[in-house]
């Protein structure tokens, strides 16, 4: 399983470069991916950092023309944090674009996406997100379940504790991400590996 985070550090940036860690982007980020390294374009929607419509996809068209786009793993459509209608109705129309770039389209699922069509035809990677109590609830884990039956690769954000971690690599999601390493990235970095290692995560790629 992948652990896509923010370039918070060198020694973090090293851990990116042997392969121990994948880069995950935003549009108001502004770091360097190390060459070489798998990376994720996410849409900043939840930290309140989407830039707008106009911004974001002049972003994503940018970072679709530099030489490391193949590594892109996925690039998530914007959304809408918690409220999976308000967020069908603003990802759909995106998600052929973000393909039509050559990027893996995700969409995210949020609370209350049980109730509403998955508009699984028009994406490769679903996106776990919505409210702590709808990420660890049941109807998220149909809808991986789902996704899976499909053929779909599964990535659940914010995650970053190593109870957490265990429990979306038993649900067997492909990727997750986090701020873990945000906030002290030196410190937290041996810890972030010790768990990645001891619940099994680089045996699941």
């Amino acid at each position: 399983m992948r652990y896509f985070a923010n370039p918070s550090s060198q020694k973090v940036r090293d851990a990116m470069s042997v392969g121990l860690l994948d880069f995950i982007d935003t549009p108001l980020q502004r770091n360097l991916r190390e060459p070489g390294v798998e990376w994720c374009a996410d849409n900043g929607c939840f930290s309140s950092g989407y830039p707008g419509d106009a911004a974001w996809l002049a972003w994503l068209t940018k970072q679709a023309s530099r030489p490391d786009a193949a590594l892109c793993v996925f690039a998530v459509a914007p959304d809408v944090v918690g409220d999976a209608e308000a967020t069908l109705a603003r990802s759909k129309p995106w998600l052929p674009v973000i393909r039509g770039l050559g990027f893996t389209p995700a969409f995210v699922g949020q609370d209350g996406q049980e109730h509403l069509p998955v508009p699984w035809e028009s994406f490769d990677v679903l996106f776990i997100g919505g409210s702590t109590e709808w990420k660890l609830g049941p109807e998220a884990r149909k809808l991986i379940a789902e996704a899976q039956q499909l053929g779909k690769y599964v990535h659940m954000g914010r995650v970053n504790t190593k109870g957490r971690l265990q429990y979306a690599l038993s649900l067997g999601c492909d990727s997750v991400d986090g701020t873990f390493l945000k906030y002290g990235p030196d410190v937290n970095l041996p810890r972030l590996l010790r768990w990645l290692l001891e619940i099994g995560a680089y045996d699941a790629r």
